[in-house]
């Protein structure tokens, strides 16, 4: 039964750190997007919204699917998540995009300090989340 308890508190302990690299990565492309100074006009191909229950409160998430063409002139389409509900299928956007990384590009307008504030916020909020891991793994008895 030890190990089994050992197996969960490494997982959980895995999915932290997945979810820190993830949204460190993340951060890091929209700034590189933001920052190489590349545009284009985008269209939206797709938009839709998807549902999540956290604690029984219904959780809204809206999706878009953009395509556009680089200035070398290379067709791209990806996903994004977030963005205004009132895009719709159709409509014209702004995208910025790093030269390397053309389809990990962003819709969002450029806002590096909010962008890192909130980023800053959940690795904390994930830091503490592993810090209390720990110390159960640590301190609670084995059976």
């Amino acid at each position: 039964m030890g190990a089994w308890f050992d197996i969960t508190m490494l997982l959980m302990l895995v999915i932290i750190v997945v979810a820190a690299v993830g949204l460190v990565r993340r951060t890091r492309q929209r700034r590189a997007a933001w920052e190489s100074g590349l545009t284009a006009q985008a269209r939206v191909v797709r938009a839709w919204a998807t549902t999540q229950m956290v604690n029984n409160v219904a959780r809204r998430v809206q999706w878009h699917e953009y395509d556009y063409t680089t200035a070398d002139g290379r067709a791209v389409r990806f996903k994004e998540s977030g963005g205004p509900r009132d895009r719709g299928e159709g409509d014209l956007a702004l995208v910025y995009y790093a030269p390397n990384e053309p389809d990990r590009a962003t819709a969002a307008a450029p806002q590096p300090g909010k962008d890192m504030a909130s980023t800053v916020v959940w690795l904390v909020v994930l830091a503490a989340a592993a810090v209390i891991v720990l110390y159960e793994w640590a301190t609670l008895p084995r059976f």
